[in-house]
């Protein structure tokens, strides 16, 4: 009955060095894990990215290709739609000055546009529709 403490102690390094055995165990097993994890997404990610520039490639190529295909039926409608751009009507710009009765609060200011671009007015970057006051909080003195 006296020999228990012996007893406890050998059952307490059995025990502890069980549990260095397994932590060792699982240190390996995670270590394995790690370099074969990593072998295999390095392995991935070369796959994917030569996936991806073969895909990009591949998309290029065919863009190249359909701008080859159809590049007379562009240049036609690239030409139809350039004549509608620079029809006389869009490009008819007048100046109109300021007064007591239009825009008086833009008289001599440096930031008065006044032109009109097809008939819509374009008064200032401010205030594209000009202001509708007296005062305009935006006025500087032209030079």
């Amino acid at each position: 009955m006296d020999d228990w403490p012996q007893q406890w102690w050998k059952q307490l390094e059995h025990t502890a060095a069980e549990m260095e055995e397994f932590l060792v165990d699982v240190a390996e097993a995670t270590e394995s894990f790690v370099d074969e994890a990593s072998e295999n997404f390095s392995s991935f990610l070369e796959e994917f990215q030569s996936g991806v520039v073969d895909e990009v490639d591949s998309f290029i190529q065919d863009f190249i290709d359909v701008l080859n295909s159809t590049s007379d039926e562009l240049d036609f409608t690239i030409g139809e739609e350039w004549e509608d751009f620079t029809d006389d009507d869009f490009t008819n710009v007048s100046y109109h000055h300021p007064s007591a009765t239009s825009h008086p609060a833009c008289i001599n200011c440096a930031n008065y546009h006044g032109r009109s671009y097809n008939g819509n007015l374009l008064v200032c970057g401010m205030h594209p529709e000009g202001w509708h006051g007296t005062n305009c909080p935006d006025w500087e003195k032209d030079q």
